[in-house]
């Protein structure tokens, strides 16, 4: 894909916007989706955004919502740059549905409009899909560290800590040899990879791994009531007193949305100190003011079961197992 032409110009589409996909194609080389010295959304403003314009002039108001921006005066870039090629694909594919859906496509300006609705979707498809041609991870001094840049930086899959290769390739300290076997995972972070610097199995991983749905869910929780903090039920956990625990916990944070990889960490946390929706409910109802056995009333009563000493007990425990740092304090 990285040298390929970047679409295939269907025959009736209109010559202005296909000119601009030809001279777009001349001149995509260098750049990328990823790129910062040559961002391709900005080759798509150049050229693209103009030859879409003049286009639209002569169309029909009805057609102008089938393609992106059309008539709002905000070209096809601006809307990348708003949602990214990766929304964009889909999108375009839906607009491109909905008018054949719509028009019976026999006239010839209807042709000539499908045409170059699907000659734009393969531009945009294609630039989502490029890679940059200087793929090598470099030092400072502009010399390539042995490291595949196309491959996946960021978060660990399992928490907060950068992967093993991004990490890696922030430290510029670390040097890598052509000889060096270091296994550098582009998903996990050095405590979660799956085998140990001995090769045995790593008990992180397996642990984090089977526990990886719920980290996922706490950590959309987080996110949520994070983005609104002081709305209650803003987590959206389905639950009113795991929503409430939410609510209260978050109001004693200082973490905004911005702060992903402590809300990873700590989704984390939560899942590792096995706080269930069940001590979350403890949590809150001790936080409300109730005692042990009025708490497991509450509980049974929630669950429609009868209260027994044994769930007495069970609430005593669950309470003295919940780390201190995720019990609710009072403002």
């Amino acid at each position: 894909m990285r040298n390929a032409k970047p679409t295939i110009i269907s025959e009736e589409c209109d010559p202005t916007v296909a000119e601009a996909i030809k001279q777009f194609h001349d001149r995509w080389l260098p750049y990328s989706a990823s790129s910062k010295q040559h961002p391709i959304v900005r080759l798509v403003e150049e050229l693209i955004d103009p030859a879409v314009a003049k286009y639209t002039e002569k169309l029909p108001l009805r057609f102008l919502g089938h393609i992106p921006g059309a008539g709002t005066g905000v070209g096809l870039s601006g809307i990348i740059r708003l949602i990214g090629f990766d929304a964009m694909v889909p999108l375009q594919r839906e607009l491109l549905r909905r008018f054949i859906r719509q028009e019976d496509c026999t006239s010839a300006r209807d042709k000539r409009f499908t045409a170059t609705l699907e000659s734009l979707f393969e531009l945009i498809w294609a630039c989502a899909c490029k890679q940059p041609v200087d793929s090598p991870i470099r030092g400072s001094d502009g010399k390539s560290r042995g490291l595949n840049g196309r491959r996946r930086q960021g978060f660990c899959r399992f928490c907060g800590e950068l992967t093993a290769l991004a990490s890696f390739a922030g430290d510029e300290s670390q040097l890598r040899g052509a000889a060096d076997t270091l296994r550098l995972s582009s998903l996990y972070c050095v405590a979660h990879q799956p085998k140990l610097l001995s090769g045995a199995g790593n008990p992180a991983y397996r642990q984090a791994k089977r526990s990886v749905a719920q980290f996922d869910i706490e950590l959309a929780r987080l996110k949520r009531q994070c983005a609104k903090r002081a709305t209650p039920h803003a987590a959206a956990s389905g639950d009113k007193l795991v929503d409430n625990y939410f609510f209260h916990y978050m109001l004693g944070q200082t973490l905004q949305p911005a702060d992903m990889a402590e809300l990873r960490d700590l989704a984390r946390l939560m899942v590792d100190s096995k706080l269930s929706d069940a001590k979350k409910k403890i949590l809150v109802l001790q936080y409300s003011g109730l005692n042990q056995s009025e708490i497991a009333e509450q509980l049974s009563r929630n669950d429609q079961r009868p209260l027994t000493r044994q769930a007495v007990s069970k609430a005593l425990k669950a309470l003295a197992s919940i780390p201190e740092n995720f019990h609710l304090k009072k403002q």
